[in-house]
């Protein structure tokens, strides 16, 4: 899937819980009119439940939900003692601190005051496991909040519920699941006149499309909803669907249309600000440039991507998704320095108000008892989740680049001098997987892949992505390697004949066959984006494999005359024709003989 896509759908969910509600300015006027010296009620307590709700800094949303726990626990006020877990797990949500989200909102859903409230919290907490790469859980969760709120009249929730379900299917690539709720979600959202959310949800539909091949059908839906997302001036997201237009153009190789809306992202980008998109832009234009054939003007941008990426780099975010600490001791003293101010406050108070005071330290006592008594139930939650954080993390990296990741904050982008990269493809899989379901076309792809997987792990190689039905993988990545062409071969003929055998065993199932493509030379390495890592290689040498694919036969193994050049020894190859690239160059392919 396109990372843009990833990043965009990250970025709503993150955002989802409080997107439609913050509004800095009646966050303002609502601390003009706070008055602290009154003493603790319900409507003080009100007024910072409504100050969170509306603060857009998620460190200014933390403070007032600490607030709001600590002056609730101490009057026994459950019902704000929900509202300050709710606040505080969005702001720890903003700031990318997953599993302490988890913890808040699982507190607040131990007892809720009320349906809506319930199904709010469910939705929040299937946001934060699709974030986290939980695809069970969050579905699970998802299903809960739509239960939950179909029992209600809040409309609003229940679209954002179906439109992030939407989301989660999107990200799996069931893009015909994903459009059943995206369309659910379209008609609430418009029942309610909200056209914020009708527009993400049209982008999303349009995604969808794109994904399932109508393309003319997925530039109408992104181009309503940049048209609405105009009127709003959220130009954010505008940026990045037109980032993704320019990719769907890039795909049907109309790179003049490509390159008008890549440039008007970077337009956008540069205009307001967008960090982000400057840099995801860059690199779209790079990348079309490099097809066209222009290496000036692809390896210009191409800097400029680097420059503005790494300056997103936030070490802060990046440790705390690396090593998942939980924050529950700073909490804890949070806690007890808002009630040292407070009773320095009830000092001037009567001795009733002494004896009331210290009432009110019992009561909380009892509470953050109930709490700790809770905090240790979940404990084996949290382990699980950063268990499972981790291993998201080294599946998404190599070890040692994940390991220089939690070191430094950062991967730094290095050139490998000699490695062999193998692409594949099987062929006729998109009129074979016309007769098929959703469904069934992944479990197809999911059952070959994971041999590929497995084939490649035993050689020491490094897989780097699949492409629809195409796989790829890159042999002495990683250290000086002298043999890196000779391994990757052999990984290429086990592949070859696992298929080979699996055509033979499936004569009334599955007919696939498959190319493969091999080039060897220089790459450069590195880590994408900062929201959601992508390990991903580049370079001529990259190309230049994918062409050798493309140019090969049904169960051929076709390689450039520079993986010939490293294992003419060891293995018969013969020549069968020349490729020649956008420059003119002509390279020679050759067959490894079976």
């Amino acid at each position: 899937m396109n990372q843009h896509l990833f990043f965009l759908i990250s970025i709503i969910l993150l955002c989802s819980t409080v997107l439609f509600s913050q509004d800095q300015r009646i966050a303002d006027s609502l601390k003009r009119q706070i008055v602290e010296d009154k003493g603790i009620d319900s409507n003080y307590l009100s007024q910072l439940s409504l100050i969170a709700s509306y603060e857009q800094s998620p460190d200014s949303i933390e403070y007032y939900a600490s607030k709001l726990i600590v002056l609730a626990s101490s009057i026994s006020n459950y019902s704000f003692l929900e509202d300050g877990y709710l606040h505080m797990g969005n702001a720890k949500k903003l700031n990318g601190d997953l599993d302490s989200s988890l913890i808040y909102y699982f507190l607040a859903l131990k007892s809720p005051t009320s349906m809506v409230f319930e199904g709010r919290i469910l939705s929040s907490i299937a946001d934060v496991y699709s974030i986290s790469g939980n695809s069970e859980n969050a579905l699970s969760y998802y299903d809960q909040a739509i239960h939950t709120l179909l029992q209600t009249n809040d409309t609003s929730a229940l679209a954002s519920v179906y439109s992030n379900k939407g989301d989660e299917y999107l990200i799996q690539e069931k893009y015909d699941s994903s459009l059943i709720y995206f369309l659910q979600s379209k008609e609430l959202f418009a029942s309610v006149k909200d056209e914020l959310g009708e527009a993400f949800t049209l982008g999303n539909e349009g995604i969808a499309y794109a994904g399932l091949g109508e393309d003319n059908l997925a530039e109408s839906k992104l181009n309503e909803s940049i048209k609405l997302l105009e009127a709003s001036e959220n130009y954010y997201f505008i940026s990045v669907y037109l980032t993704y237009l320019s990719d769907i153009y890039a795909t049907k190789n109309q790179y003049k249309k490509s390159l008008k809306y890549a440039n008007r992202s970077l337009e956008l980008g540069q205009k307001y600000g967008l960090t982000e998109q400057i840099s995801d832009a860059s690199l779209v234009l790079s990348n079309l440039y490099t097809d066209m054939g222009d290496e000036v003007k692809a390896l210009k941008y191409y800097k400029d991507h680097i420059t503005f990426r790494d300056s997103l780099i936030n070490l802060e975010t990046v440790e705390q998704l690396a090593n998942q600490r939980t924050e529950f001791e700073v909490a804890e003293k949070q806690f007890e320095v808002d009630l040292l101010e407070e009773q320095k406050k009830n000092q001037r108070l009567t001795i009733y108000g002494t004896l009331a005071g210290l009432g009110a330290m019992v009561l909380f006592a009892i509470g953050l008892f109930r709490r700790n008594r809770f905090i240790k139930a979940t404990n084996k939650i949290i382990e699980a989740e950063k268990q499972k954080s981790d291993n998201l993390l080294l599946n998404i990296l190599p070890s040692e680049t994940a390991e220089e990741l939690k070191q430094n904050g950062k991967v730094l982008a290095k050139r490998h001098e000699g490695v062999s990269v193998f692409f594949s493809d099987f062929v006729g899989f998109t009129k074979f997987s016309e007769n098929l379901s959703p469904n069934e076309v992944v479990d197809q792809l999911d059952f070959y892949f994971s041999k590929f997987d497995t084939i490649v792990e035993k050689y020491g190689l490094e897989k780097i992505k699949t492409i629809g039905d195409a796989y790829m993988c890159v042999s002495g990545l990683h250290k000086e390697e002298p043999n890196h062409a000779k391994k990757i071969i052999i990984v290429a003929k086990e592949i070859q004949q696992f298929v080979a055998d699996m055509k033979k065993e499936k004569a009334e199932g599955v007919p696939f066959d498959i190319r493969i493509g091999i080039n060897s030379g220089p790459v450069v390495a590195g880590v994408v984006g900062h929201k959601k890592f992508a390990y991903d290689i580049w370079g001529d040498t990259v190309n230049m494999a994918s062409r050798m694919e493309s140019n090969s036969e049904v169960g051929r193994i076709n390689i450039s005359e520079y993986t010939f050049d490293l294992v003419k020894d060891e293995y018969d190859c013969y020549y069968h024709k020349d490729f020649v690239t956008k420059n003119g160059r002509a390279i020679k392919m050759y067959y490894l003989k079976d």
